[in-house]
């Protein structure tokens, strides 16, 4: 007769902590996914109904910046919770450590660094499977498209840029860093050898910048470059066990991409007085 021993409280928490890892890990990121497209179609509603003509699509990055503020605002909201049901805290998470901000900083410099060529290599790499021979002349137009701009008075424009500036570079980042490669990775990992965990979060990752490409030939592109973004950043998180020196790198390039937009008003008001 085969006697049959009924799970230990200690191995159903367990086998229940897994489940609730991996629902979290594939969950949250996909939410976000979700949220930044919900949000990127909303703003281009917005803009049809504002113009009264059908917009372009997608939206522009101006547009899609100041877009991502409640997207930024539930995740980072959604994070704590989940940090606060395992007993742990968002400045843990973070690795902030007293009187090392300075060096913190230069690390982030040098991810910045490091992490810019395999990005900057998949872009070249991807273009040129894409475009071939005309690889550099199609730089002109994959990245930037003048018909996609929606008319907006130089007031206006101004709004926009000041609020994607103020509120994209400063929630975006450690959103982002939070989601993917803190409690996304770190539940991934539960469930999954750390270089898998790191990949999937990765795809995620990847994903979601698809809703930032400024034009269609540039959606594989940023899928196949933010992923490799995304994989080494992984790498690093793993490796360091904190967030901060990323999310220095991370609101850097943020910061970079969003504060050409104050220059946007005073072009529209030039070419207006002409």
């Amino acid at each position: 007769m085969t006697t049959h021993t009924a799970p230990s409280p200690t191995t159903r928490a367990a086998a229940l902590d897994r489940r609730t890892a991996l629902r979290w890990g594939l969950g949250l990121p996909a939410l976000r996914v979700a949220m930044v497209a919900a949000a990127c179609t909303a703003a281009w509603l917005l803009i049809g109904w504002a113009s009264g003509r059908p917009a372009a699509y997608p939206v522009p990055p101006l547009v899609a910046a100041v877009a991502m503020l409640p997207v930024n605002l539930i995740c980072l909201a959604l994070v704590r919770r989940r940090l606060h049901s395992e007993g742990r805290t968002v400045r843990g998470l973070i690795g902030y450590r007293p009187g090392r901000l300075g060096r913190d900083i230069l690390w982030g410099l040098l991810w910045l660094m490091v992490l810019s060529v395999p990005f900057a290599a998949t872009i070249m790499i991807v273009m040129a499977l894409l475009h071939g021979e005309g690889t550099f002349a199609a730089f002109e137009t994959v990245f930037f498209d003048a018909d996609s701009l929606p008319s907006l008075s130089p007031v206006v424009a101004f709004l926009l840029a000041a609020i994607a500036v103020l509120t994209f570079a400063p929630l975006n980042a450690p959103a982002e860093e939070f989601v993917y490669r803190g409690t996304a990775q770190q539940d991934l990992s539960r469930r999954m050898p750390v270089a898998v965990a790191i990949v999937v979060a990765s795809i995620f990752f990847g994903l979601q910048h698809v809703w930032y490409a400024p034009t269609p030939d540039a959606v594989l592109v940023y899928a196949c470059a933010f992923f490799v973004w995304g994989v080494g950043s992984g790498l690093i998180a793993w490796r360091q066990k904190r967030l901060l020196p990323l999310i220095v790198a991370h609101g850097l390039v943020n910061l970079f991409t969003t504060l050409p937009a104050l220059a946007i008003p005073f072009f529209l008001s030039n070419g207006a007085s002409t």
